[in-house]
């Protein structure tokens, strides 16, 4: 890749070409749990390179503003939030949700509030995530709709992770499905010291745990108008004819992807807080049972505060990112770390703030990610033509759905995915 292409896919602050395509899709900002009750303390956050304040006020309502004050630029999130809006500790100026100016205690002609506004954003609050647009409004897109919001809340779960990478190396790792085999085979792999390819004693789905020992998956890949899909398909040691596993794996603008399991699938929002920093957002959704918070921290290793704390991974390498190389000389643990997330945020995390990827030699089984920088820039043109980036303008995304099943390699695996097919076909946009 030449360096001018990395820097074109890796900044996204206001005015540069990706920041344009990113700043026409809503995008979530923060979760519900960090705004828990009325008149809680506000939020500082940052996205796409920009500073906000996010609050939520007496009534239950949340708004979106910039963090410095209208009036002298103090910081908002040292303010009161109290009796409807948020004010200003500096001279007391209040705002609303909506940006309308409420008080100005050192100003009683009322024709100034009535005047002015406070820079604010748009705002949708649903199944757990707080989202808001920050583009121009004369784009402004619908809000999307995901299957996670579908799902009774006792069978979802939401997590935020702020990590210390740039947006793309992040969603490139979770594009990325030859990576699972070996990162993640305390998991995918759990006999992997014993070298005999079949999976541990008393795991649910032998055939699914065995297929992940085949180390090169074969990819076949389709482009839709929400990006792309991909088919990951593997074989499972002494899986004999037509049968294999597969995984359809859903790859979104502007940063998301599904991933599928048998029983849930999670929903993963890869949001740029600016050039050095992202926001993983993470929905665990099943159609079928309760799903457990705690549960999820431990399988994803950021049950543990020294790497997860206050949404923050907290991993440093101050102690080498918390890597254990004594249960991996004792063949305890393939990586040193433990849990899906904790593994995908260090490897994110070692790369550095922004990987130069002049630098890297690509091979057969990188061909999702090829792909993902191509959709990636062909939105660039897109928007650059004065049209809409993939998918910016589609209401519902509820008919994108992953899949991970046995199949017969007789069929198409487009044909597990029919709604693919019929709403989200490239030449025209869903319904």
């Amino acid at each position: 890749m030449k360096r001018e292409e990395n820097e074109l896919l890796t900044q996204v602050g206001k005015g540069t070409p990706m920041g344009e395509v990113m700043r026409r899709y809503w995008h979530p900002i923060c979760t519900s749990a960090e705004l828990p009750t009325p008149d809680c303390d506000p939020l500082r956050t940052r996205l796409l390179g920009e500073t906000f304040v996010v609050f939520r006020d007496s009534h239950g309502r949340v708004g979106v503003i910039d963090e410095l004050c209208m009036h002298r630029g103090a910081s908002m999130a040292l303010g009161r939030v109290e009796d409807g809006g948020i004010r200003c500790i500096y001279h007391g100026w209040k705002f609303a949700v909506d940006g309308r100016i409420m008080e100005t205690p050192n100003h009683e002609d009322p024709r100034l509030r009535q005047r002015l506004k406070a820079p604010c954003y748009p705002v949708h609050e649903s199944a757990g995530l707080v989202w808001t647009y920050i583009g121009p409004a004369e784009h402004q897109p619908p809000f999307r709709r995901f299957g996670f919001e579908d799902v009774p809340d006792a069978n979802r779960v939401v997590l935020r992770i702020n990590v210390n990478a740039n947006y793309l190396q992040c969603w490139e790792g979770g594009t990325d499905t030859s990576h699972v085999t070996m990162l993640h085979s305390n998991v995918a792999r759990p006999n992997w010291a014993l070298g005999n390819g079949k999976a541990a004693s008393g795991v649910a789905d032998d055939m699914l745990v065995e297929a992940f020992n085949d180390t090169a998956p074969k990819l076949e890949i389709e482009d839709t108008s929400f990006g792309f899909h991909y088919a990951g398909i593997r074989t499972a040691p002494g899986e004999e004819g037509s049968r294999r596993n597969v995984r359809i794996v859903p790859i979104f603008l502007p940063g998301g992807r599904i991933i599928p399991f048998r029983d849930f699938s999670t929903w993963v929002f890869e949001t740029p807080q600016d050039d050095e920093h992202t926001s993983t957002y993470m929905i665990d959704a099943s159609a079928t049972m309760p799903l457990s918070r705690q549960a999820r921290l431990k399988r994803s290793g950021l049950i543990e505060e020294r790497f997860y704390k206050d949404n923050n991974f907290r991993a440093s390498w101050d102690d080498r990112l918390g890597q254990n190389r004594d249960a991996m000389r004792k063949q305890q643990n393939w990586t040193g770390f433990s849990g899906i997330s904790q593994e995908d945020a260090i490897i994110s995390t070692s790369m550095g703030p922004v990987y130069d990827r002049t630098r890297e030699h690509l091979v057969a089984a990188d061909a999702a990610i090829v792909r993902l920088r191509r959709r990636l820039l062909d939105a660039v043109r897109l928007v650059e033509a004065g049209k809409t980036p993939p998918a910016a303008m589609v209401a519902d995304m509820t008919r994108m759905q992953g899949f991970d099943t046995d199949w017969d390699i007789t069929q198409r695996w487009q044909d597990i995915a029919p709604e693919h097919r019929m709403h989200f076909a490239l030449e025209k946009e869903p319904a």
